[in-house]
């Protein structure tokens, strides 16, 4: 029965998605990458919604939730304030100059060579950490939803390496052959189910824990683990308070504003009104978020208790105990949906790079689009291959799989971060600033990481999020001084392109204030 509900939804996402993407002209660069440039608030939205909220959250959000409390919410409730800033911020400078990748504004800003690092780094970090950390999370999600291990009689790590082989191939399948808008469209069904999901579980699990009252169950929890209703993590916590305001901020501010597999969706919208509207519809839906991606990790604490061989497992246990087996099934093709989702984002994001800022600049200049879009799909293959192989390992990470995301991203993101920051904020700081920056930003944070893992220990450094901020400050220096010695000869103005208008929605810092004045709510109700 589980089986059965899960092809059905899946293939009904398939047929929509087939329909809907029949009338965008694809062969066009703008066609495939961007869809068009058509997108409506509300898509807008609910793609950013999903491409974000992927397995790896709510598998690994749940399980540090499991482990810790709401404290880990910060990574939910101020994406809501990060989301806001890029609304009233980046996006009007972003459509102003007409970007389909965000690297392309470094090359107007700073020259070739910039963008070509920047779009490298992307890619290398959707090779070796996005790509196969979505893969190996649905795996284990899928694994133990459908307990596949009994199922076939083998071990719990073969089922996971047969589960990344068949995620990333028909993944690939999807993205690579249907561009941009297939991606989207797919996403906006997939979405309702997830939002639809995704609340089903904490329902099911507090009237589970409460008798079938909700009310009831909800005060039993606070009751019963009041340790985990603390909104202010300590300093052995893996966000701690104080780290609110300094790297995390950063972080978000990287992922909601500047990381292409995000940004595409916002840079896809019909005008800069539409695209505002669907980062604020998006950043109130976002404070919501913790109710997924927190909450079943404490009532999974509840009911199992704190002895589960891996916090990880925590959600997809929870899943299979309180959900009836009809909508199990449902409930996997949901997951099973937003992995495709994430994996696709990255793919498609990874390829438009390739193909745009490597293979049209450097290998064949006089490409037509046709030839420029054919060996980007090769390319999104070999990539897929890669990342396959890769993901299974993910299972030796220490601190659970989101803390190794949210860690290892610290290569690339706080560079990048800067050198987007000081390029829109001043007229004179050359490219040699940028590339410096970059350079100083990766390998510090490369001789930090060495040193806490196997020089001094994970004890003696300061926590992963307070560096970043440092080095956030210490790259902009260097590049302010660079700026001074030698500066470029001109200002640097942007110019607008007229590709979309860009006439702001009239209630943004209306309805941008009342965002954060909740999120802030929230953290003095939880102190």
């Amino acid at each position: 029965m589980a089986i059965l509900s899960f092809v059905g939804f899946t293939l009904l996402v398939a047929i929509i998605a087939y329909f809907a993407t029949k009338k965008t002209n694809e062969s066009s660069s703008d066609g495939y990458f961007l869809g068009g440039r058509s997108l409506t608030a509300g898509v807008v939205a609910g793609s950013l919604l999903l491409t974000n909220l992927s397995t790896e959250q709510i598998v690994g959000l749940n399980g540090q939730a499991y482990s810790e409390g709401i404290l880990v919410m910060a990574w939910e409730t101020l994406a809501a304030i990060a989301m806001v800033i890029t609304a009233i911020y980046l996006l009007p400078r972003y459509l102003k100059g007409g970007l389909t990748t965000v690297p392309q504004f470094l090359e107007t800003r700073y020259d070739k060579g910039t963008k070509t690092i920047a779009s490298g780094l992307f890619l290398l970090g959707y090779v070796v950490i996005f790509l196969p950390i979505v893969l190996y999370s649905g795996s284990l999600a899928i694994s133990t939803m459908f307990n596949i291990p009994e199922m076939l009689g083998i071990s719990l790590n073969t089922s996971i390496w047969i589960c990344v082989w068949g995620i990333g191939i028909i993944g690939s399948i999807y993205a690579i052959f249907g561009g941009l808008k297939a991606v989207a469209v797919s996403d906006t069904v997939n979405a309702v189910g997830l939002l639809i999901g995704g609340l089903m579980i904490p329902v099911f699990g507090l009237m589970m824990i409460g008798d079938g009252s909700m009310t009831e169950g909800i005060t039993t929890l606070m009751r019963e683990a009041p340790e985990k209703f603390k909104s202010m993590g300590d300093s052995s916590s893996s966000v701690p308070f104080s780290t609110i305001f300094t790297g995390l901020m950063l972080v978000q501010m990287f992922y909601w504003g500047t990381n292409q597999a995000i940004i595409q969706r916002a840079l896809a919208a019909k005008n800069l009104k539409e695209g505002q509207k669907g980062l604020l519809l998006a950043a109130f839906i976002k404070i919501l978020g913790p109710l997924i991606v927190v909450l079943p990790g404490i009532i999974a604490f509840y009911i199992f208790g704190p002895d589960l061989e891996t916090p990880d497992q925590a959600y997809p246990l929870l899943v299979n105990k309180v959900l009836p087996t009809a909508l199990i099934g449902f409930f996997a093709a949901v997951l099973f949906g937003a992995i495709l989702s994430s994996f696709n984002s990255a793919l498609n994001s990874s390829v438009t790079l390739f193909s745009i800022d490597f293979y049209k600049e450097y290998i064949n200049k006089d490409a037509s689009e046709i030839t420029v879009i054919k060996n980007g799909k090769y390319f999104g293959i070999v990539l897929a291959i890669a990342a396959m192989l890769i993901a299974p390992f993910i299972a030796n990470a220490p601190n659970g799989l989101f803390g190794y995301l949210q860690e290892v991203n610290g290569c690339y993101s706080i560079p990048i971060l800067t050198i987007i920051a000081v390029g829109y904020a001043t007229k004179r700081v050359p490219a040699l600033a940028a590339k410096v920056g970059i350079a100083s930003g990766v390998l510090l944070y490369i001789v930090y990481l060495l040193l806490k893992y196997f020089v001094v220990g994970e004890d003696n450094m300061p926590h992963y999020l307070h560096v970043m901020a440092i080095l956030f400050v210490i790259n902009i220096l260097i590049m302010l001084i660079i700026g001074k010695v030698a500066p470029r000869e001109t200002d640097f103005e942007l110019e607008y392109t007229q590709k979309v208008s860009i006439e702001p929605y009239k209630f943004l810092v209306p309805v941008g204030i009342t965002i954060c004045v909740i999120v802030i709510g929230i953290y003095i109700y939880f102190a």
